[in-house]
């Protein structure tokens, strides 16, 4: 059962082409990092999966029942989220109103799936905390947390360790994992950290100009394509 399906996909915005000839799928419990050059199309295509572009060409479909409000979306964080003068309870609430719609008051159900996801990522000691005035890596979890509310079977990164110091980096890299592997959570990655997709990916879609290489990780690293792109990694 597939949770993505992406069919010869032509991306872009404003009437300009950023990628063409992508094709890729997702199945439940996989962890996909998408990787490129800056510019390759790897943003609009995220923006596509969540329904917020639609492609010039090709499509991209949601399987198992899977819909668009269900999915869990972390993405780069802006100087103006970084000064948000909320609590980190509140921040992480708010993720639930991405699947249940506006509403006057939080239920039950939504207190506790924030209680949940805030003690799944050690934050619980935190949430009478001032968001803002947390250190970058708190922040991060605290964003992560509230993806998560609205995540039911995959969630969808973009560069989630941007910023961070090697240490928070590192914790962040090993949460996602739990979340994979203990959790069963699906994970799609934007990321330009080689090394990382080598470590952790269980495929790999690598997105240029006129062409893309999908498929495991294994694979991946057997294509000049990959041999390229992780020696420039490991440099």
């Amino acid at each position: 059962m597939l949770l993505l399906n992406a069919q010869e996909l032509c991306l872009g915005y404003e009437g300009k082409r950023v990628a063409s000839s992508i094709t890729f799928c997702v199945r439940p419990g996989d962890y996909l990092f998408i990787v490129g050059e800056n510019g390759s199309g790897k943003s609009t295509l995220m923006k596509t999966v969540l329904g917020l572009l639609s492609p010039i060409e090709g499509e991209i479909t949601l399987g198992d029942g899977l819909k668009h409000n269900e999915i869990g979306y972390l993405p780069q964080q802006t100087v103006v989220q970084r000064d948000f003068p909320a609590s980190v309870r509140e921040v992480v609430l708010s993720g639930c109103l991405k699947r249940s719609g506006p509403c006057l008051f939080y239920t039950r159900e939504d207190k506790e799936c924030a209680a949940t996801n805030m003690e799944k990522l050690g934050i619980s000691a935190l949430s009478k905390h001032c968001y803002r005035e947390l250190s970058g890596g708190q922040q991060q979890r605290v964003l992560l947390a509230r993806a998560l509310c609205a995540a039911r079977k995959i969630l969808l990164l973009d560069e989630p360790v941007a910023g961070l110091d090697p240490k928070a980096a590192m914790d962040m890299y090993q949460i996602i994992k739990e979340l994979n592997e203990k959790h069963g959570l699906t994970i799609v990655m934007i990321s330009h950290d080689v090394s990382a997709a080598i470590k952790y990916a269980s495929h790999i879609l690598h997105i240029k100009e006129n062409s893309s290489f999908f498929g495991n990780k294994q694979d991946y690293l057997e294509t000049d394509m990959g041999k390229n792109f992780s020696n420039i990694g490991e440099r």
